[in-house]
């Protein structure tokens, strides 16, 4: 059989195991990512994962500014790929785009379809205290993240995991089931499904505020945003008017009688702290202008007494 001539496109560290699986599997035509960008202290321009990697692989990459302009779909038009394969890119595809493959669009998207569509599935699966998620392969359409699905793969979500330790196991289990959405295609083994929209949760961009800690909420639901927003962009709460970032945590029982956001009690490698029902117990945290620190070493700091209250 012939080998798929295909287009790869994708930006982040998650794409790079897919685009591994692509170069073993088919002939890539191009790699397209998103525009070298400033990054740092010195704002030096940076190459994406994914054009780090096309370039070990001597592929030819595209960067393309807006992908939907007339000149580069018909550039696209001109390859007449079989398949294009999209992977955290960061740009919505035209009509025109999706209608040039022969087979289509296919999207790897880090959830159980259609649970989480959006920007950040794996945080939001996190956050809302899900006991399980996944990858979803689909074939595009117009909509975000609405195609028809192809395959899944569940992992289970422990209570301490983290989003960077998810991401982790998402990212080399997109590769897998990519392999698997392509050997499938091609053979037209696969059937594909359509969504239940009313099943869908919205999983939207993330920003400073949404770590913003609402110590009236439970410790469970603290210590759900603090592990989902690990390792970006990290949940915060104020101590007499400055910053403090936290980053390992867990709920534990106890008296709640403090208002909460009270330090409740000191111990030799965490502090507790109130919240609307149980405590937060705080094992490692970020003081302002400093570095991560065990809560062990803050509490032999002196960095915080009990009585105080993060705001």
């Amino acid at each position: 059989m012939d080998r798929l001539k295909t287009i790869f496109m994708g930006t982040p560290d998650f794409a790079v195991p897919c685009l591994r699986v692509l170069q073993e599997k088919t002939d890539i035509m191009a790699v397209i990512t998103q525009p070298d960008r400033p990054k740092g202290r010195g704002h030096n321009l940076q190459a994406s994962p994914v054009k780090q990697a096309a370039l070990e692989y001597g592929l030819p990459v595209l960067q393309p500014e807006k992908i939907k302009t007339e000149e580069f779909t018909a550039r696209l038009e001109e390859m007449q790929p079989d398949l294009i394969v999209v992977v955290a890119f960061g740009q919505i595809l035209s009509q025109r785009i999706l209608d040039i493959p022969r087979l289509g669009c296919v999207n790897v998207h880090a959830s159980l379809l259609p649970r989480y569509r959006g920007a950040a599935p794996i945080h939001w699966s996190i956050i809302n205290g899900e006991e399980e998620t996944g990858v979803t392969t689909m074939l595009m359409d117009a909509g975000l993240d609405t195609g028809d699905m192809l395959l899944k793969d569940k992992v289970a979500i422990t209570p301490d995991m983290t989003t960077e330790e998810l991401h982790d196991k998402l990212m080399d289990m997109g590769g897998r089931l990519l392999s698997d959405t392509i050997d499938g295609l091609a053979a037209g083994t696969i059937v594909p499904e359509k969504q239940d929209d009313s099943l869908s949760n919205y999983a939207g961009m993330l920003n400073k505020e949404t770590g913003h800690i609402d110590w009236t909420k439970t410790a469970t639901e603290i210590h759900n945003l603090i592990r989902g927003l690990n390792s970006w962009p990290v949940a915060w709460g104020m101590l007499e008017g400055k910053n403090y970032k936290f980053w390992r945590t867990r709920a534990a029982e106890g008296d709640c009688s403090q208002p909460p956001g009270t330090v409740t009690e000191l111990g030799k490698n965490s502090f507790k702290v109130a919240t609307g029902k149980g405590l937060l117990e705080v094992l490692e945290l970020q003081p302002p202008s400093r570095k991560r620190m065990s809560a062990g070493d803050f509490v032999r700091g002196h960095g915080v007494e009990i009585g105080a209250v993060f705001s």
